[in-house]
């Protein structure tokens, strides 16, 4: 009998350090733009233009392998959805029911550029691919 092996699917949570709602979204619009340097969301100020998603974050995402999604969320959506509250912006790793920290608030607000999240989420994503290859 042929035996298939299943990849694990994993899910990475990106949480904004804003709430959401349109009067919000339009507060932290112009945040950005009238004060950029004291706006309080790193992940929004690098992944994000004044309109939409920079294309080149967008690329990124899509080049994860099929079995790793992206959800995004504001920071009030995630607290009532998982009952977590801690500093935002963060990243979450969901590779089962568990959800656990993955990217920091410390960690992303070191990040001067879009390259640097990019490569932070990689070196992340590999040592996690590891961790977990070392305990089959």
């Amino acid at each position: 009998m042929e035996q298939l092996i299943k990849a694990k699917k994993q899910q990475l949570i990106f949480v904004y350090n804003a709430n959401s709602g349109l009067f919000n979204s339009l507060t932290d619009f112009a945040h950005k733009i009238i004060s950029p340097s004291s706006y309080q969301c790193q992940l929004c100020a690098l992944t994000y233009g004044n309109f939409s998603m920079k294309q080149e974050w967008k690329t990124f995402l899509e080049s994860f392998p099929v079995t790793t999604t992206t959800i995004f969320l504001h920071k009030d959506e995630f607290v009532q959805q998982y009952k977590i509250n801690t500093d935002f912006p963060a990243v979450f790793i969901k590779p089962n029911d568990t959800i656990k920290p993955f990217v920091t608030k410390h960690e992303i607000e070191t990040c001067q550029s879009l390259q640097q999240l990019k490569d932070l989420i990689l070196l992340k994503i590999s040592a996690h691919d590891q961790h977990n290859h070392s305990n089959i």
